[in-house]
């Protein structure tokens, strides 16, 4: 059983091999992504994905328009944006717009797990909530 499934979005191959070897060893499934392009049909045809990795800097869209569309389509996909070169703007935007949080490369693996972890758990709340809400809706029309 997997503690997580992920999609990690980053144009980095080396990058993203490395991280998916160190988090397949934690007990996550990991899908990856070169592009916003790629995530999104990652994210269409894996809807067992709970938590998006994404890079701030991607070939063609940026990172925040691609958080924007994960949000518009996706809105209890929980997306912690990575980046090699923060800016103080990119962060406030990236958490402005629903990111769970925002490390600097290279981020510490043990750090990035527990904000996985913590974005997990939060995806799983709300799906929870909405499951008890839907049950509730359906006995008080039969009751």
């Amino acid at each position: 059983m997997t503690d997580a499934n992920i999609l990690l979005v980053d144009d980095d191959a080396q990058f993203i091999d490395v991280m998916r070897k160190r988090l397949t060893m934690r007990s996550m499934e990991v899908f990856h992504a070169g592009s916003g392009e790629e995530a999104m049909q990652k994210l269409a045809s894996h809807g067992e994905i709970e938590v998006v990795i994404l890079d701030v800097k991607l070939p063609g869209c940026s990172g925040i328009e691609v958080l924007r569309l994960i949000k518009q389509q996706y809105p209890l996909v929980e997306v912690i944006m990575l980046t090699g070169n923060a800016t103080v703007e990119s962060a406030i935007d990236g958490l402005r717009l629903g990111a769970w949080d925002y490390l600097m490369k290279p981020c510490n693996i043990e750090v990035l797990v527990e904000k996985v972890k913590e974005a997990v758990e939060k995806k799983r709340r709300h799906e929870e909530k909405i499951v008890d809400a839907r049950v509730r809706e359906i006995a008080s029309r039969r009751g």
